[in-house]
């Protein structure tokens, strides 16, 4: 096994820190998670995490970060690798590239958490075989990756489908959205926090037969027409908290059917939306392996 090249794994979510080392779903070697606290403190464990790895198994070909953002992903930027101004206190402008590289003199690839778990998807789970397709997380925040013939997809900054406008029916739902920019875009209706803040409670705890899960159902098929009508993605995986309730994925497919209204002539979306609209097959390792994958790569 020493001939093996293995490769470092860092999926940093705004919440937690997951770590890996490895070659594929099927040879994990080690796996850490943390929480996510300031830059400087998360970071020094996850480089221990990765020199303690290289003392017991060997140096590592390569790194690959899978990162929250706002995310520097722009090569020719001098601000490449740094996290851009955001509500997570302590990590606006903070260089996360450098702070692995002058850690580790290996090859690192960089990109968003959400292009990450989408690589991953690619690489070995539910997007095998496809060039242009969206991975979406809906959790505490709400973010979107996407390959676009067969590229991730970056452009001015990188994608953030969670910022979308989406139809909001006052009368319906009163409330007024969790966003700090936007209030009610998509991530302002239909993120974690937003269910908590409108319900009282966490989504989690909610029983499926709640109301709150038919508007939920209904926010998040909002957003999935207005990506399939733009991108038309020949797949869309839904992870995060919500791909966890599996009731929810019917509620969905349903609704998104209706929204477009027999407009857009797929079977895909007329004849086979159960295989359309899919939870990640690596579950929640989606991200942490997306990151090994982008190592194998740069």
């Amino acid at each position: 096994m020493g001939s093996v090249k293995l490769f470092g794994g860092i999926e940093g979510g705004g919440t937690k820190f997951n770590c890996i080392v490895g070659t594929s779903p099927n040879d994990i070697r080690r796996e850490a998670r943390f929480p996510t606290t300031t830059p400087n403190e998360t970071l020094d464990e996850a480089i221990r995490f990765f020199q303690q790895a290289e003392a017991d198994f060997g140096n590592l070909a390569a790194l690959g970060i899978a990162c929250f953002g706002p995310l520097d992903v722009t090569p020719a930027s001098p601000t490449f690798g740094f996290i851009l101004p955001t509500t997570k206190p302590h990590w606006s402008n903070f260089n996360v590239l450098g702070k692995l590289k002058s850690a580790f003199d290996i090859p690192i690839a960089l990109d968003t958490d959400v292009n990450g778990a989408a690589f991953g998807e690619w690489t070995w789970g539910a997007a095998q075989g496809l060039d242009t397709f969206i991975y979406l997380t809906i959790g505490t925040g709400v973010g979107g990756g996407a390959m676009v013939n067969g590229k991730l997809l970056h452009g001015l900054l990188h994608p953030e489908m969670g910022h979308i406008r989406i139809p909001h029916d006052i009368q319906r739902d009163p409330y007024e959205g969790w966003c700090p920019f936007h209030k009610d875009c998509f991530e302002g209706l239909a993120s974690g926090p937003a269910m908590e803040a409108r319900w009282g409670q966490k989504a989690e705890t909610l029983p499926p037969n709640h109301p709150a899960w038919d508007l939920e159902a209904h926010y998040i098929a909002l957003a999935l027409a207005n990506f399939i009508v733009t991108l038309s993605p020949q797949r869309i995986i839904l992870g995060g908290g919500v791909s966890t309730q599996k009731f929810i994925f019917p509620m969905i497919r349903q609704k998104v059917v209706e929204i477009l209204n027999g407009y857009v002539q797929s079977p895909a979306v007329n004849e086979k939306i159960d295989e359309y609209i899919v939870p990640p097959a690596l579950g929640a390792r989606s991200g942490v392996l997306g990151a090994i994958a982008l190592a194998q790569k740069v």
